[in-house]
């Protein structure tokens, strides 16, 4: 009997220390239900971290943008600064994915942000899965801008993203972190590409609006599943998730 519990006690430790899956995007929640202010946080970033160690999302209230990489989960904040949150702390939107590059490749740039993307569509052409993409480089300009921490009644994403602070840097190095989602997600996440960005010496960070990368090793991890967890809080059922909102989407991303 005691070999017996032994064993099971064995397991549980196991399952609670298993991975993802290989090639799965685990998400939190939607982006549409974002955009209409589903902003409270729906899990703890500790949790989170069983899920994958690379991804990007956003923090209770709305607080800042995430970028996770290496396993580690960073909090950009509307004041320019980057922080390592608790694992405490929740999240009401997130993707991650244990991050294991399929291909590599050395990029010379000057590029813009659209350029290396349609390099990358050439070496991952096939846009009907998602693909987790990563660029370690050095950029001669970085576009970032980091949404403030919102109050209730939160406002659409829209409305939050009017007074959201734009930082640019030159010459900094450090790593593109996100997703290329296929099309048919719309809704669910952001079609087409998602990028945030951390600097190396971890000092700043958030999304993308634009950069010029000089040059850079690209790694990209192609994903066949797809994980999607949703709140079950009384507020989510709540919400009006039947309207098309990509507009209101292009809007907030750009």
């Amino acid at each position: 009997m005691k070999k017996i519990l032994l064993l099971f006690t064995l397991l549980l430790l196991l399952c609670g220390c298993a991975t993802a899956p290989k090639d799965t995007l685990m998400q939190v929640s939607t982006i549409d239900a974002l955009l209409v202010g589903a902003y409270d946080g729906q899990m703890t970033l500790a949790e989170l971290s069983r899920h994958g160690n690379f991804g990007l999302g956003t923090f209770d209230a709305l607080d800042g943008e995430m970028i996770a990489l290496d396993g580690e989960i960073w909090q950009a904040k509307s004041d320019g600064t980057l922080h390592c949150p608790s694992q405490t702390e929740t999240t009401p939107f997130a993707a991650l994915v244990n991050f294991d590059a399929d291909q590599t490749a050395s990029i010379s740039g000057p590029l813009t942000d659209n350029a290396l993307q349609r390099e990358i569509d050439k070496l991952a052409p096939n846009q009907n899965l998602f693909l987790a993409v990563r660029a370690d480089g050095e950029f001669s300009h970085m576009k970032v801008r980091v949404i403030p921490r919102q109050k209730k009644p939160y406002p659409p994403l829209t409305e939050a993203a009017k007074v959201q602070p734009v930082y640019e840097y030159t010459n900094v190095t450090g790593t593109v972190v996100g997703f290329r989602c296929p099309a048919f997600v719309k809704g669910i996440n952001v079609p087409g590409y998602h990028l945030h960005f951390i600097s190396d010496d971890r000092s700043i960070g958030g999304h993308i609006l634009d950069f010029t990368l000089q040059e850079a090793t690209l790694s990209l991890d192609s994903c066949n599943r797809f994980n999607l967890i949703l709140p079950d809080a009384e507020h989510f059922g709540s919400l009006d998730l039947t309207q098309d909102r990509s507009h209101e989407l292009e809007k907030v991303e750009k």
